[in-house]
């Protein structure tokens, strides 16, 4: 059987999606179009598996992260995963966390840059 866990796929100008993924660097990358890096900008023990070349290889933006203040301080370009931290490895989000998450990132967005400074707009 093969090690699977439940993550969320978070794409450019779409609603989150609940996956079931193999739990392997080989299908992480596939999933993220690239070489992966995590980034851990919660106190949940959640991270975030994105394409480490994202921005630099023009990959579309895809949602802002913002502070708990609810100010955007970076912007993840390209479809990234939302996955639970095990005690060695990725694992399932619980329930808790995929509500938690579907939720803050369900709406897509465009980003405008507007007197000096990048916006996120939600899209329709």
């Amino acid at each position: 059987m093969k090690n699977t866990i439940t993550a969320l796929k978070i794409a450019p100008h779409k609603a989150p999606e609940e996956i079931e993924i193999i739990n392997s660097l080989a299908a992480l990358q596939k999933e993220v179009n690239g070489h992966i890096e995590v980034a851990y900008p919660f106190v949940d023990n959640v991270g975030l598996v994105m394409n480490e070349d994202g921005k630099f290889n023009g990959m579309a933006l895809n949602r802002a992260l913002r502070t708990a203040d609810g100010e955007m301080y970076d912007i993840v370009a390209g479809t990234f995963l939302v996955v639970g931290l095990g005690e060695e490895d990725f694992c399932s989000l619980t329930d808790m966390q995929l509500n938690t998450y579907k939720e803050m990132f369900r709406a897509p967005e465009v980003f405008a840059w507007i007197d000096q400074q990048i916006i996120a707009i939600p899209e329709k």
